[in-house]
């Protein structure tokens, strides 16, 4: 299995916190930043390669993980038109390292338990972190359910068919290999301005994704510094009970 972390955006809503580095270098305590959380985590479940998408401050971010010193072989896909594409782009970039690999996809603003990492990378099927506990949320991601499988992802959805949703993915390689080739017709047509989702949403149930539920584990987004104060604080008391 191969380790997708997608760090292309430039993070604007964090304000001066990614002024001079990218949002996943923010620290977020116990001696971690978003990143480091998440590569120390995948490499103690015994990932070992894993693929990092680039934007603003490319060779800082390199350079940090490196000094980092993981046992885990990291490959970087830069996006050089990252101010004016989405992260479809990046994932479409990084295409070649991913097809016939099963793949664990993240964003790279993503803080999540210990748990869930592990459950998501163990499922034997196609799945994607919800959370039914929660509220649907104004302005991020909602999954819409069918049969009880995922057929759309995006922030637009709104209904008793949808729940709360997290950028946290495990895919088997045929199951994401069927996204790819959907994101390569989006980017062909010139709608790189979107989210990768939408490239999923229009296959319409055909690509599977089944739904692991949270139950209200650890697993979200930092988006700006009032996202910073509330999950940080949500991360170290998972540090503390997980020892």
């Amino acid at each position: 299995m191969k380790a997708l972390i997608l760090n292309s955006g430039a993070g604007r809503r964090m304000g001066g916190l990614t002024a001079d580095k990218p949002k996943g270098m923010t620290e977020i305590g116990g001696g971690y930043t978003i990143l480091s959380r998440q590569l120390t985590q995948l490499a103690a479940a015994g990932v070992t390669q894993a693929v990092i998408t680039t934007g603003p401050f490319a060779d800082k971010l390199r350079a940090y993980v490196e000094s980092l010193r993981l046992p885990m072989a990291v490959t970087y896909v830069h996006s050089p038109e990252y101010a004016t594409t989405n992260y479809i782009v990046s994932i479409h970039l990084a295409a070649s390292l991913l097809r016939g690999e099963d793949v664990f996809l993240c964003h790279g603003d993503l803080v999540m338990e210990t748990a869930v990492l592990r459950a998501l990378l163990a499922s034997p099927v196609s799945v994607m972190a919800v959370d039914r506990t929660l509220p649907l949320p104004e302005k991020d991601f909602k999954a819409r359910l069918r049969d009880g499988a995922i057929v759309a992802v995006g922030v637009n959805l709104f209904g008793s068919d949808c729940v709360a949703c997290q950028p946290a993915y495990r895919w088997r390689a045929e199951d994401f290999a069927l996204w790819l080739t959907r994101i390569a017709a989006f980017v062909q047509r010139g709608e790189t301005g979107v989210y990768a989702e939408n490239a999923l949403n229009e296959a319409d149930g055909a690509i599977p994704l089944m739904p692991l539920e949270l139950h209200g584990q650890l697993c979200a987004e930092i988006d700006n510094a009032d996202d910073l104060r509330t999950v940080g604080a949500a991360f170290m008391r998972t540090l503390a009970a997980e020892g």
